[in-house]
């Protein structure tokens, strides 16, 4: 099992990758000490923040420190305009700087020597009732998607969704929408980033969740962390919803994803020891890991499960995670 994190989990501030002879280690480094400490096997990048005026050197400066670039995520901050929308906003100039940065994303992030752009359009929905034309809305958003995807077909390209924040109401919120966006679109190198937090903020069951995509479409991301429901938390692996993500687990291994498992968790927004958070998500997936080997060593959690028996399932759960 490969795991993944990015690289701004090690720092707040972008331009601290790149350090100028201040002598702490740059969080580039922070991460090959993960890596060397306790399995971390890649990292994704910030597009543009991230990559610098060269991403094919960037590339090769993570591959010396023994770890590999698994993808770019785009963030659209770089225009204030982006504020009211990236691919489904009201200016076509500004729309059409929108999708040309990420086809420059693509670009770079196969320089860099990875095939995977995430796309987390947080910035595309609405506020106020009276505030958008939904079906433009959503014809630039299909429109946008689609002309990024067709910009590098060897390049996939993942949606990652999210029910609101920054906008109040996203136009990608859920599961069922944005696979109904990715059936109208119907690319070959599109598929989902499922992040746990995002899910349970949606009021959904990961699992579940994890079946949809595997049917009607694939799994490009799979983003571990955990939190409360209530908002995009990033605490650590199975702080909260143990239960659910060992689900998760055996849910993907079941339906073949092979990607790695990526940590978007938040440890600089309480002071946490990046390195050692690092290593306790990787810590707690493997032992995770372990129970879904204990749950398939036997029939009897499929036999419970097709008879839809909680009480027997519970106990067989129980029994592997606690020993009793």
């Amino acid at each position: 099992m490969r795991f993944a994190t990015r690289l701004n989990s090690f720092a707040s501030q972008p331009d601290a990758f790149w350090p100028k002879g201040h002598g702490k280690p740059s969080p580039l480094e922070m991460a090959a000490r993960a890596a060397t400490a306790r399995g971390l096997t890649d990292v994704d990048l910030n597009f543009p923040d991230h990559l610098g005026p060269d991403p094919r050197a960037t590339g090769n400066a993570i591959r010396d420190l023994g770890l590999t670039v698994n993808g770019l995520a785009m963030r659209y901050y770089s225009n204030p305009a982006f504020k009211i929308g990236a691919f489904t906003n009201p200016d076509p100039a500004v729309r059409r700087e929108a999708i040309d940065l990420t086809k420059r994303g693509i670009d770079a992030g196969r320089e860099a020597g990875c095939n995977l752009m995430t796309l987390w359009l947080g910035q595309d929905g609405f506020d106020y009732a009276f505030q958008a034309d939904y079906p433009k809305l959503w014809a630039d958003e299909i429109d946008g998607i689609r002309e990024v995807a067709l910009h590098d077909p060897e390049c996939l390209i993942s949606i990652e969704y999210k029910p609101n924040e920054p906008r109040s109401y996203s136009l990608l919120p859920d599961c069922a929408t944005t696979l109904l966006a990715l059936k109208e679109i119907d690319l070959p190198n599109l598929g989902v980033t499922l992040d746990f937090a995002h899910v349970l903020y949606a009021d959904e069951q990961p699992a579940f969740v994890a079946a949809l995509i595997g049917r009607h479409s694939r799994i490009l991301g799979l983003h571990l962390n955990d939190g409360y429901a209530k908002r995009d938390d990033g605490l650590m692996v199975g702080a909260v919803h143990p239960v659910q993500t060992i689900e998760l687990l055996r849910q993907v291994r079941k339906d073949g994803f092979h990607g790695p498992i990526y940590f978007d968790t938040f440890p600089d927004l309480t002071g946490l020891d990046p390195v050692a958070e690092c290593e306790a998500n990787i810590a707690t997936v493997t032992a995770m890991l372990g129970v879904v080997d204990k749950l398939e060593g036997d029939n009897e959690l499929s036999a419970a499960i097709a008879r839809q028996d909680a009480v027997a399932s519970q106990n067989l759960v129980r029994r592997a995670m606690l020993g009793r």
